[in-house]
């Protein structure tokens, strides 16, 4: 029998091609492999070209994040086995230079494939060809590969949400991707915004379209022919425990409601308070891609090497699931044990799956109260800004209504078994079942790593406990007085507060008169 190679093993000398370098799985991907697997020979990462910026620099921008930190102090040299290749995914031919391409096809053993616009809203044209004609440009350079040992294409588990049971395999397309990509090639872009909406039904956005489309074109084209994996997470969020906790680069997700509600920004969510939110750390994430990638590779079997494997990155089986209201609750909780060193208001988000009466708290407590302020800031001369936000703040809280909705179940047994897969050498670096961290241990870390990545605070937790306690007080004060004052309006309206005064002079006239 040939002996099955470790991962660091199976990877030893191997060259890695990966679009999305940049991203925030990308760039956990990057790091976890290099401290992993020490012994890889090279990794090109895809970019885009910037002006004023060489390729050293572009290595730097990413490589100087707190996230490498752990790499430097153990192996500082393993940086230098990243490459940079300019070219674009949104290009025909990825717009890769023609020396550089075969270089590709020539050298490359495994590639990950994550480059993707996740914009909601997105015109058609553009969301099919980055996330569906760039798939589509990835999958004809794999297939021009020499010494290909795995193609993994990263997708998403909402690409199937039209289905409340989305299971670990591919669901007939919505529409053939061959003609889709010749339609936002060839039609304007009018046209297609005019017909977006019926065209990508059931689907409920252009993104989860393209993407869905994207899991049909590597299908199609490498099914049978390469080995196939495609992996879908879910929501991703920071960093569960490697290479240190909290870790997070971007407000998508969870993150933008935490630091707004954090911040006193959202006063209202519209959301379902039982909505469950299904989010997955981002190292899982990053240990799961790259054992699915040894185990397709590895395996003896020709044809199930051969044959496409799906993975559904989420929570599934109970790792990180939390509902609004209960993520709503331990928020409050987490703001007075480690608030922010700066807030615009006291944090007391209230929850709500009616529109009319999100639109209406929304106003009263998000939007007049940001127009107070940029009228005041007018008036000292400075430049307006909280409109803006709760503008943004808005339009992000209706695209994401339909997630915050609605319920799925993601099977995930595939996923969730790949720890039993590995090999008892691999258990300590990469498997995931000990790094399941308490849920509110996980939520009060990922407040923290907000703070300290995102918003770059770290100041004196006591002082800024006495700041929140101020802006308490204050809170209740103007509740206070504002509830005082529409009492006030409402009764003065209806007649009842002359009534009472009526009343009052009357009594008062009684007991004084002779």
């Amino acid at each position: 029998m040939v002996e099955i190679p470790t991962i660091p093993e199976f990877y030893r000398n191997k060259t890695i091609f990966i679009t999305g370098g940049s991203g925030f799985i990308g760039k956990v991907l990057v790091e976890k492999l290099l401290r992993s697997c020490p012994d890889l020979k090279t990794i090109y990462l895809l970019l885009r070209e910037k002006k004023g910026q060489t390729p050293e620099d572009r290595i730097k921008t990413i490589t100087d994040l707190p996230l490498f930190d752990v790499l430097k102090s153990k192996n500082p040299d393993s940086l230098n086995k990243i490459k940079i290749v300019v070219g674009d995914v949104r290009e025909l031919d990825l717009g890769l230079d023609l020396h550089e391409r075969q270089a590709l096809i020539d050298e490359v053993n495994v590639v990950f494939h994550g480059a993707a616009s996740v914009r909601f809203d997105d015109s058609l044209t553009d969301a099919v060809i980055m996330n569906t004609r760039g798939t589509r440009e990835v999958a004809k350079l794999v297939l021009e590969m020499k010494n290909l040992d795995v193609f993994v294409h990263i997708s998403t588990t909402y690409c199937n949400s039209d289905r409340k049971v989305v299971e670990e395999r591919l669901y007939p397309a919505v529409a053939e991707w061959e003609k889709t990509i010749e339609i936002a090639e060839n039609i304007d872009r009018h046209t297609l915004n005019v017909l977006a909406e019926k065209y990508i039904h059931p689907k409920p956005n252009t993104y989860i379209f393209a993407k869905s489309l994207g899991e049909h074109v590597v299908y199609d084209m490498c099914n049978g022919k390469i080995p196939l994996v495609v992996y879908r997470p879910s929501i991703i969020v920071s960093t569960d425990i490697e290479p240190m906790s909290g870790w997070i680069d971007n407000f998508n997700g969870p993150a933008g409601l935490i630091v707004g509600n954090g911040k006193g920004l959202v006063r209202v969510l519209y959301s379902d308070p039982n909505n469950i939110l299904d989010h997955v750390p981002v190292d899982i994430t990053a240990k799961a891609i790259i054992i699915s990638s040894w185990k397709q590779a590895i395996n003896k079997d020709p044809n199930q090497r051969l044959t496409a494997s799906f993975y559904n990155g989420s929570s599934n089986n109970g790792m990180k699931s939390i509902s609004a209201t209960t993520l709503n609750e331990w928020s409050k909780k987490i703001w007075n044990e480690t608030p922010f060193d700066t807030v615009l208001w006291y944090p007391n988000t209230r929850i709500t799956k009616y529109y009319y009466s999100y639109f209406f708290l929304m106003m009263i407590y998000q939007l007049v109260p940001a127009l107070l302020v940029d009228g005041l800031l007018k008036l000292m001369g400075k430049r307006p800004m909280l409109t803006k936000v709760q503008r943004k703040i808005h339009a992000a809280s209706i695209a994401l209504a339909y997630f915050t909705h609605n319920n799925w179940t993601f099977v995930n047994d595939k996923f969730y078994n790949l720890k039993y897969e590995l090999l008892p050498a691999d258990i300590d670096s990469f498997s995931y079942k000990d790094d399941i961290t308490p849920i509110y241990t996980y939520m009060c870390n990922y407040v923290a790593g907000a703070k300290k990545y995102l918003l770059k605070e770290s100041g004196d937790v006591d002082k800024a406990k006495k700041n929140m306690l101020k802006m308490r007080v204050l809170a209740q004060i103007v509740n206070f007085l504002w509830y005082l004052g529409l009492f006030w309006f409402i009764f003065s309206k209806s007649g009842i507060v002359s009534l009472v005064f009526d009343m009052y002079n009357d009594v008062i006239l009684y007991f004084t008169s002779d």
